[in-house]
């Protein structure tokens, strides 16, 4: 195969569809490993940025960056047009859930028509957006396979002959302290076994290792899996922190003693509800496809239905902590600590701290929020806060009646914010963890 020689001399371009928090990495590794990188991305903001050498996400390296850039190896547009200049393309586009909680596929829908416009004869696909069971085979090879006839420009292409297809999940942490893209292994889905080792030998240059399974169905389902096994965990520590909470017992002292056993037990840990773009969402896309099969997935959705509870379970521990103090929400000024979904990352997607707020603003409380990752709070597809970062100053705490840490960043001066804070409603353990203990902390 002729793309295979390519890949293994370099010399084959890859073409990286959305530069987000999987596509960016991902494109930067191949230009560090001598590959030629079209990075294609629709945001006009982005693109300036990286040509520049300069990094969109702060826990991306910006000498990477410049370094990709300035090598020559790494090249940022938005003209769709160039599609046939990749010898890969790459798609890492945004799987999110519509208003009732099913499936939006338009990214990936529209991502592959516009590939379908402009695909030739010898070019490899892989899909890396989180997604159902048979996306791959059911939308996306159609799409290709009958590309020329459209066009009218000759027959059907042979998907293993003609172009090759596979499925690839993306399992970027972000922030990480130990694993990257390139030190996690990659699991590699293909439609026929042409696939397969087109997918091994691309993405082998930048992964530690690949794992590739019989399909790409299988790939898919590997994804789900892993964040499934998350999100049913975490609502299962969710729940007995509630539980035990009543019976007057320490959940997270209960993990920590849990966690000594050496085999069988995983450490999970609650918080104020589920945030990032994999787990609160990516459950729900198997549960969707299930009910094409007539199976209801009983786990999943009562998992979901706990994780998503979790920010009015924090509000009403809100309550009550003011109600202690004799101290009404109505009216009361909130301050909530964190806006990223976990510590440490400028990532907001699906962050329950959003929630938080929203809840919170119905109540009747005045709300603001302190994060050193967002001096003022994005639009997001649910939400449009027009409010800016509180600094963390001493007269800022006194003035306000509540402080609710729900992302605990590692800035934070933990010790400061206990010393002029009134009461404080710590969803994270993140007081205790410091050995920082009084009667006007809260644990939710």
């Amino acid at each position: 195969m002729e793309l295979l020689e390519k890949i293994k001399n370099k010399t084959a371009k890859v073409g990286i569809i959305g530069l987000g928090y999987v596509g960016l990495p991902l494109g930067l590794e191949f230009a560090l490993k001598g590959f030629q990188v079209i990075g294609f991305d629709l945001d006009e903001k982005k693109l300036p940025m990286l040509r520049a050498g300069q990094s969109y996400i702060k826990h991306i390296n910006q000498e990477k960056v410049r370094t990709a850039v300035a090598s020559g190896k790494f090249d940022a547009t938005s003209d769709f047009t160039r599609i046939p200049e990749a010898d890969a393309l790459i798609i890492c586009v945004p799987t999110p859930l519509n208003e009732h909680r099913e499936p939006d596929m338009s990214y990936i829908i529209n991502t592959a028509e516009t590939i379908a416009k402009y695909i030739r004869k010898g070019q490899f696909i892989s899909l890396e957006s989180t997604t159902y069971p048979g996306t791959t085979d059911e939308i996306l090879l159609p799409l290709f396979s009958s590309a020329l006839v459209k066009r009218g420009e000759g027959k059907e292409l042979v998907v293993g002959e003609d172009f090759y297809l596979a499925f690839s999940p993306e399992r970027e942490d972000p922030n990480n302290p130990v694993y990257s893209t390139s030190t996690i292994p990659k699991v590699v889905g293909g439609v026929t076994e042409n696939c397969v080792v087109i997918a091994q030998a691309l993405y082998n240059n930048v992964v530690v290792k690949t794992v590739p399974v019989s399909s790409t169905r299988a790939a898919e389902a590997t994804k789900l899996l892993e964040n499934i096994y998350r999100c049913v965990n975490i609502a299962l520590v969710n729940e007995l922190k509630m539980v035990f909470e009543r019976m007057n017992i320490d959940i997270w002292e209960v993990i920590e003693a849990a966690s000594t056993k050496p085999f069988g037990f995983n450490a999970f840990f609650p918080g104020p509800g589920l945030g990032g773009h994999c787990i609160p969402i990516d459950p729900f896309y198997l549960t969707w496809k299930a009910r094409e099969y007539d199976i209801a997935t009983k786990f999943i959705e009562l998992a979901g239905e706990i994780n998503t509870s979790m920010p009015y379970y924090v509000v009403e521990k809100s309550m009550e902590a003011l109600n202690e103090y004799k101290k009404s929400l109505n009216g009361a000024k909130v301050l909530i600590l964190g806006a990223a979904y976990k510590k440490d990352i400028d990532d907001m997607r699906e962050s329950p701290s959003l929630k938080l707020i929203e809840i919170f603003r119905e109540k009747g409380a005045i709300v603001d929020y302190s994060d050193p990752f967002f001096p003022k709070l994005p639009k997001t597809r649910k939400y449009q806060f027009d409010i800016s970062s509180v600094e963390l100053n001493a007269d800022n705490l006194k003035s306000y009646d509540l402080v609710v840490l729900s992302t605990d960043h590692t800035g934070y001066d933990y010790k400061f914010i206990l010393e002029n804070s009134n009461i404080i409603v710590d969803t994270r353990n993140a007081f205790a963890k410091r050995g920082l203990l009084d009667k006007k902390i809260f644990k939710s």
